[in-house]
Order: structure tokens, then sequence, then C-alpha cells
């Protein structure tokens, strides 16, 4: 549920908000939430708090939603991201989202529970996914980069949105097309791709 001091701040006809998202690896499998709104998963996490610092705000989710403690392995990728919202709060509206997601140490014996509720008072539930299987989930990125993770912190950059000017991006890597190779690569990763359940 969104609370009065989460860093969601109104922009015009938008929304900015700055998130976390934990990466809870077990076993070759991948930690996920579901809810009975929406017919995708999303990383454990959520949206910071004025105040506190992006560890702070993953260690703080992690428990609030698995019932664990967990320690953070390594901040693993900083997306930048514009899309419609599909939350009771952001309905249909521009979002800007910044996102940190973080790796966490996952404890050996390491069981959750969720009594986490949306924004709708809707139950969400925690799953186990293969991230490697075709599951509808979110963060996109997370599809390829979870086949060969890294060490080092990657910066990605998402534009979901279905008009106005092609933004004006320079040429930094696979996650970041510039000019006429702006329109292929989003369509090659919309936030919900036909060929995914």
């Amino acid at each position: 549920m969104r609370e009065a001091n989460d860093i969601t701040v109104p922009c015009g006809d938008g929304v900015v908000n700055v998130r976390v998202g934990a990466l809870i690896l077990k076993d070759g499998r991948l930690l996920m939430v579901g809810n009975e709104k929406t017919d995708y998963y999303y990383t454990v996490g959520g949206r910071i708090k004025f105040g506190e610092t992006s560890e702070q705000a993953v260690r703080r989710e992690v428990l609030e939603e698995t019932g664990v403690a967990m320690e953070i392995d390594r901040l693993g990728f900083i997306q930048e991201t514009y899309f419609i919202g599909d939350a009771y709060a952001n309905e249909g509206r521009l979002v800007y989202e910044i996102g940190y997601y973080y790796y966490m140490k996952v404890p050996e014996e390491f069981h959750p529970s969720s009594q986490h509720f949306t924004e709708e008072e809707q139950g969400e539930y925690l799953c186990w996914i293969d991230p490697l299987a075709p599951h509808k989930y979110f963060p996109d990125f997370l599809h390829t980069e979870l086949r060969e993770p890294v060490r080092e912190v990657k910066y990605i950059l998402t534009d979901e949105r279905e008009f106005g000017e092609k933004p004006a991006i320079p040429d930094r890597g696979p996650h970041l097309p510039r000019g006429e190779d702006w329109e292929a690569a989003r369509k090659k990763t919309p936030r919900n791709p036909e060929n995914q359940v």
C-alpha cells in the first residue's frame, strides 16, 4: 500500500517513483510476487521511503514481504524507465521510475511467507519461478540479464511511451538504442510481450 512518505511524486499528468527490487535466487529459481489483479509477476520490493537509502529500503521490503531478514549481496542493476501505470494510484498515467535492484544473500533455510497487500487491498502472494522460462514478469531486462549474471552494476534504460517524440538517447549499449533503432528496440521489448505466457 502506498504510504505518505513513499517517494512517489505527482509531476504534471504523470508520476515519479523511486523503488527497490530484491533479486532472491535459490536453486536456480527467482522469488517473485503476484497479485489478484494482474497477469504478471514482479520482484519483491517497493518504493523507497523519504529518508531511507536504497539499501535500507530493500532490506525493509524483503522483511515486510517475506517475513525473513536478509543481507544484501550486491547492487546488480539501476533501471530508469517510462511506462504507463496499471496500479490503482497510477492507472493510465505516465510513470517515470528509477529502480535499484539488489542481489540478496539468501539464508540456507529460507522459507518465505507473504502477508502483504496491494494498494487496492488485494492479496499478494510469493512464488518461485524459473527466470529462464517464458513467464511474464518485470522488470523485463531480467529475462536476458539473469542468463549470464555479471558482478558489475548495470544501468538499464527502458522507455515504453507510445506517444510523443522519440527520446534522445546516447549510444551506451544494447539497452540504450538511439536514432531509428529506438522504435525497433521498443517493439522487441514491450511491457507485455506477446510471446510470453
